[in-house]
């Protein structure tokens, strides 16, 4: 995300336009990865309009961005009971603070390898906090909807867990599984439940300025959990790759806190 400095399409992209662009296969089929400035396709760059500081908006895609289109498709309701699976992932502290910011009273579980980051799951807006050591909730918990963020590696216990009539929507594949194997849907779906998933690659410039729109409307706390500058690139993939690893990190670049400072 940044900001237009050359353009050869000055209706839809004119210079100083603020601009987002997610998926596409940046840093895979186009070179580069951190830097001030990028060339890209004018197909996958799209315009937003929003007041939000940097360093709130670059936490914003593709995670909240992904967050926001599972919770619009498990068609969450004020008395559902929900479990988001990998909780301690950017998208599922980003999904909590979606949801809580149009249902405030609404019952949210995060599941977590390590019980020290329960806690921090409860100050970021979860009601409690399961633990999932070994791929198993240690829970006889039901839930109306769950975000499944580990993927197939957890999926089948997931279905175990869920209400009649209730939906999973497996988005993440965190448990670094990638085909689920041996899935009878009959006997795995057997609670008369449903199963979706949400993919970012389905995006658009109305999309993500309707998130946008939901995150000023709804009062959202997008600050991210860290903030490295450019330089600090090596610092922000430890951080990542440690055991204190909890939620968003972004790298920033600092012309971009140097104008934001003098607007």
């Amino acid at each position: 995300m940044g900001i237009v400095e050359q353009t050869n399409d000055e209706e839809k992209l004119p210079l100083g336009q603020k601009v987002v662009s997610i998926m596409g296969e940046m840093g895979r089929a186009f070179d580069g990865s951190y830097a001030e400035y990028v060339l890209l396709p004018n197909d996958q760059i799209y315009p937003i309009h929003t007041d939000l500081p940097w360093a709130q908006l670059a936490a914003i895609p593709e995670t909240y961005y992904t967050a926001f289109g599972s919770m619009k498709n498990l068609r969450i309701q004020a008395s559902d009971q929900i479990l988001v699976r990998g909780a301690t992932s950017g998208v599922g502290v980003a999904f909590a603070k979606l949801v809580k910011a149009q249902f405030p009273d609404i019952r949210i579980f995060g599941s977590t390898r390590k019980a020290e980051k329960g806690e921090k799951l409860k100050e970021a807006g979860f009601s409690d906090y399961i633990e999932d050591p070994n791929g198993i909730l240690d829970t006889e918990e039901t839930f109306d909807k769950i975000l499944e963020l580990i993927g197939p590696a957890t999926i089948k216990d997931s279905l175990s867990h869920i209400r009649e009539g209730g939906v999973v929507c497996s988005t993440g594949q965190l448990g670094g599984k990638w085909f689920l194997e041996d899935f009878d849907p009959i006997m795995e779906l057997k609670h008369n439940s449903y199963l979706t998933t949400f993919h970012s690659s389905d995006v658009s410039g109305e999309k993500l300025n309707e998130l946008l729109a939901y995150i000023e409307e709804k009062g959202v706390a997008v600050e991210p959990e860290k903030v490295f500058m450019l330089e600090e690139v090596a610092q922000a993939h430890a951080f990542l790759q440690s055991q204190d690893s909890f939620g968003k990190v972004i790298v920033l670049d600092p012309s971009a806190v140097g104008e934001q400072a003098s607007e």
